[in-house]
């Protein structure tokens, strides 16, 4: 064999994905960034599984992936059937609090209507003993009316340590539904893990409202975790152009959109229903951007392996195709960092790793897998 095709071999040997590695700066130090996996189509979502069994990946299209071993499988069966169109298809991840037992895992997507339209669905599914399929996967929660022609379905999923299901939903584009108590476009939703209605949620018993809302006036939510200091929920949204922005949603209240927002059209055009930036008897935004990164996914830091990131929050951003690390002190947000600028990729989801990394999702046709943390000091 040739010298340089020998060379090329064995470059290919090395550079498998789990050693793909590259440093960038930061504040903290310098970084590394491990490629885990590539060949992912606009992943969007993971979960971690316990005891070193891998992860769980969603992909946009529809499937849902196993990452164990430095492997990544083919397509999980069992997956219900999604609408893929636009920034529809299969959204979150999650497992149940109580997954060792019960094995069930939790996915969000959007789902179409009769009609045409869509709107985003939750169901959960029991892993197969052999991790290659969802078993039973049963509907838990739709979003009604099903409104959206492609666009806006939100979502994240979010256990409390109560053991409550929160379910952060996108407006579907129809701005003003947002502030309608009687349709669940623009909610943060709250229920019991088999889809039943807490009662103590804040609308129980209101004629004229939906009983899964607990708050209400969001746009496109696509970032929510819980404070792993406070058990407080965090969610974070897109705004319009500008006005992103983060929130604590408290039962009952109303978070603004489309009437308080920091952001305007994408036609340069002020937002219709807006009355400005704050609104009597709307929250104020807990942090707000006024150029949108348009940000996706969100982890808290609280891991011992780097000590220099403890309390710290991690967004994916988009457009801007960074991370976002914001310093915390309590709940108060108090100094902003951007990493991996000159990587240059749209971050779809961040989560910590029970080793301490972050993991990312990047979301391309050819999406990855990346793993980040602090390179040691020389």
């Amino acid at each position: 064999m040739p010298r340089l095709c020998l060379l090329a071999l064995l470059c290919t040997v090395l550079l498998t994905p789990a050693v793909q590695a590259a440093q960038y700066s930061s504040e903290k130090g310098p970084l590394q960034v491990d490629q885990m996996a590539g060949g992912l189509e606009h992943p969007w979502a993971l979960a971690f599984l316990p005891d070193g069994q891998g992860m769980l990946i969603t992909e946009r299209p529809g499937r849902l992936r196993l990452f164990a071993d430095g492997q990544l499988s083919g397509p999980l069966g069992g997956l219900p059937k999604v609408f893929a169109r636009g920034q529809g298809g299969l959204l979150d991840v999650a497992l149940s609090p109580q997954f060792a037992a019960d094995r069930l895992v939790y996915l969000s997507y959007a789902e179409a209507g009769d009609d045409g339209q869509a709107g985003t669905a939750v169901g959960r599914g029991r892993l197969s003993a052999d991790l290659r399929r969802l078993e039973d996967f049963r509907v838990i929660f739709r979003q009604q009316p099903k409104l959206s022609t492609g666009i806006h379905f939100g979502s994240r999923l979010v256990f409390d340590r109560d053991g409550h299901l929160f379910i952060a939903l996108g407006e579907n584009n129809q701005r003003p539904t947002a502030q309608d108590l009687d349709k669940l476009q623009g909610k943060q939703v709250r229920l019991y893990p088999d889809g039943r209605v807490p009662e103590d949620n804040p609308f129980v018993g209101r004629q004229g409202a939906r009983p899964e809302i607990w708050s209400y006036g969001h746009r496109n939510q696509q970032g929510a975790a819980l404070n792993p200091w406070t058990g407080r929920l965090w969610t974070h949204e897109h705004g319009p152009r500008g006005g992103d922005e983060i929130n604590i949603p408290e039962p009952g209240r109303n978070y603004g959109w489309p009437l308080a927002t920091h952001g305007i059209n994408y036609s340069f055009l002020p937002i219709p229903e807006a009355r400005g930036k704050t609104v009597e008897g709307t929250e104020p935004p807990h942090y707000v951007w006024e150029k949108s990164p348009a940000i996706s996914g969100m982890a808290f830091y609280d891991a011992g392996r780097f000590p220099a990131w403890q309390h710290s929050l991690f967004i994916g951003a988009l457009v801007d195709r960074c991370l976002i690390r914001l310093e915390l002190d309590g709940d108060r947000i108090v100094h902003e960092e951007r990493l991996l600028e000159d990587l240059d990729t749209r971050i779809r989801d961040v989560r910590q790793g029970p080793d301490g990394y972050l993991y990312l999702l990047s979301d391309e046709t050819d999406g990855k897998l990346l793993r980040l943390g602090l390179a040691p000091r020389e």
